[in-house]
This record gives C-alpha cells, structure tokens and sequence, in this order.
C-alpha cells in the first residue's frame, strides 16, 4: 500500500470505533441532569456550589466503542463542592455520604433500579434507557492553597511555562478514599487528583495552536471530543488494540491513563495519522522511567500511573510485563497491517487484532486496490519500528 492508502484504511478503523454522536449528546444530557439535580431548591449541596463534570476518555475525546455490543459505556464523573465544604469542617466519609445521599435521591427520581454502589473513591450508578452507562461519580473538593502551591512549584519546573502551570494547579482537588487511614476522621491530607488539570494538559499536547483553550477556566464547556486530532485517534486504536488483545482477561492490561499519558508525551505534532502512530509507537518507551515515579502524572509529577506494577499485591498480573508485551505486539500487529495490499488479509487481521469488522469489497474500493492482490505472509518474529520503519514507506 501507498502512504495515502495506510493513512485511509486507519482513518477507517477510527472511525469505526468513534462512539455515535448520540453516545457524546447523551452523555452531556445526563451529567447536566445530575448538575441540576444537586443544584434544586431543596438539594442539600445547593449552598455548596457543586459542579459536575466529566472525566477520563468521554471528556477526552479518547472513548471508543465497547468490544462486545450491548457492554454498558463507562462515564467517569466528579462532583465537586467549591464552597462550604473544606477538610476542617468535613471528614471524607461525610463528604461522600453528602454525595452520596443526594445520588440515591436522583436515583430514585429518575426510576433507576440498580441501587447505588459504593466503590472506593467514588459512587457508582447504573444508567439504563437506549444506552447502558456506568457512572461513576467521585466526590471532591478544592485543595487548600499551600498544595495547590506546591504543585504549581513542581508543574514549574517540569514544564517551565507559568501561566499553563498556574491554570493547572488551581484546579488541583481532595477526593474521597475508604482506604485512606483517617477516612472517617478530620485529617488534613487527603489523596489528591486533578481530572480538569489534567484535560488542560492534554489539550495542549493535542495540538499547539489550541492553546489558548487552557486559558479558559472551564474545559468541559469545549466539546473536545468533536475536534478529533490525529492524537485522539492514535490513542483510540492504541487502546483498542490493548482490549482486543487482553479481551481474555482484562484485569491485567495496561490501564488506559497510561497509554494516554505516554502517548501525548510521545506525540511531536505529527499532522496526519500514520506518521503519528508510528511516531508515537516508536517513542513511548523513552518515557517510562527507570525509577519511580515510572509514569509521571503530568499534572502531579510526584504522582505515578504506573505505581501497580512493583505492589507486592499485583505481582501475580505482571502489570509491568503484560505493557511491554502490549507494546511490543502492537508494533508488530499495526505493522502486519500496513504491509498487505491484500484486503481479504487487511479485514481479517483488523477483525482478529483490532476486533473491527470491516466490509472487504467496500475497503477495496476505499483503497483503490485490485483484487487479487499478493498476500503478504507474516514473519514469525515481531516488526521492529526502528528508522526506516517499513510500514511508513510507500
């Protein structure tokens, strides 16, 4: 295949996997419900300010379509009280009892029959109409501003760039966690996180002259999953790749916060799809430490994504080697694919890989190829993306 013809059939598969615009509308329909609901006359939250939000790949614009059909959507929320709520005044446990009440409320309101469960950080419930939906909702609250303060002088020096380090920081929150020691005490050291931070971050990773977005204080106002940037999309069927391949077993794949994160890093701007992939394939390795912190949080250095793979709990997973092993096999598969002008092998490499199905006459025309093209025949060992890459020539 030429370039143009590798760049078309990736195009193809993302947008295969792109969730429907419906899946995005609803999404916001229901998040916004919830804002309104904590916001109501006679909501016990109403004084406290509360803003809900999204977070993770729906507020990324990196979500993709569930490997088997009816599998629910997960959407990843936060609820968090800007006033009236702060360490002193509230122990984590009253805090996400708060939340917590009022979500059973809502749930009975809107005939919702699941009953509300409760997960470590979080509340968990189950939205069922046209589309099945996991949300989970975390409950926070600002961080006082000697941390924020601390993560500014942290962001500074990773990043030397004061006002994106400024914008971030200050939107550093305390979360709720059962497995913290003085969960149900008054403490003054919360676990801290930073979803909107860290939407900030990426948004400027995604492309530079978006920019200016992170100057805004509200990120969830900007419909970032329509703007589709090559970044996205290589993250989309990185991501696919990885659940098509630990579809078994699903507990010992690379989390998606870590192909995320090093993916951005990876990313040097690349404007189209296959220059990014191979891109990004080739260099997300060389920033996964040596040491800890392994996978730096972006938006809270001190922080690791990958701190799983050296707990003594998660030996048994081999978190660590099932991501090189991801890695290096996905290498290889995209590599497989981009080497065939054969469509009959094409399709039936992105259905067993990539676990899309696509039609073969209708890829064969979206290419341009001849039937009856030669089969290209897979070697045994893996392909390497080491200059030239192979699979970028054409």
């Amino acid at each position: 295949m030429t370039n143009d013809q590798k760049r078309r059939l990736l195009e193809k598969m993302t947008a295969l996997l792109e969730l429907p615009e419906t899946a995005y509308e609803r999404a916001k329909d229901r998040y916004d419900d919830i804002g309104e609901w904590f916001g109501r006359d006679d909501s016990t939250c109403k004084d406290c300010d509360p803003h809900i939000f999204p977070q993770g790949s729906f507020r990324l614009g990196t979500a993709i379509r569930p490997l088997l059909k009816d599998e629910p959507y997960d959407l990843d929320l936060a609820c968090k009280l800007r006033e009236g709520v702060t360490k002193e005044s509230h122990t984590q446990k009253s805090l996400k009892d708060l939340i917590g009440n009022e979500l059973e409320l809502y749930r009975r309101a809107r005939g919702i029959s699941a009953p509300l469960e409760p997960k470590h950080r979080c509340w968990r419930l189950e939205y069922q109409d046209h589309l099945n939906f996991h949300m989970d909702i975390v409950p926070c609250i600002p961080a006082d501003d000697t941390r924020r303060g601390l993560i500014f002088e942290s962001l500074r020096k990773s990043w030397q760039d004061d006002v994106l380090a400024d914008a971030v920081a200050h939107l550093t929150v305390a979360i709720t966690d059962d497995r913290h020691p003085a969960y149900p005490e008054i403490c003054n050291n919360w676990n801290i996180s930073n979803p909107e931070g860290y939407a900030k971050w990426f948004v400027s990773r995604m492309n530079e002259s978006l920019r200016t977005i992170v100057e805004k204080a509200q990120v969830d106002e900007i419909p970032v999953y329509k703007r589709k940037t090559v970044l996205q999309r290589t993250i989309q069927l990185l991501k696919r790749h990885r659940d098509a391949m630990f579809q078994e077993d699903s507990d010992v794949k690379p989390i998606s916060i870590i192909i995320t994160t090093l993916a951005a890093k990876a990313y040097e701007g690349e404007t189209d799809l296959l220059s990014a992939l191979a891109g990004i394939l080739e260099r997300m390795e060389s920033f996964v430490n040596p040491t800890t912190p392994r996978v730096p949080n972006p938006v809270d250095p001190a922080e690791d994504f990958a701190d799983r793979w050296s707990m003594p709990k998660y030996k048994p997973l081999n978190l660590e080697k099932n991501f090189w092993d991801w890695l290096r096999q996905a290498k290889a598969d995209f590599g497989i694919l981009m080497q065939s002008d054969d469509t009959d092998f094409i399709t039936e490499q992105a259905g067993q890989k990539f676990r899309v199905n696509m039609d073969e006459s209708d890829l064969r025309k979206s290419l341009g190829l001849a039937p009856g093209a030669s089969i290209f025949v897979p070697k045994a060992h893996p392909i390497e993306l080491t200059p030239p890459r192979p699979w970028e020539q054409g």
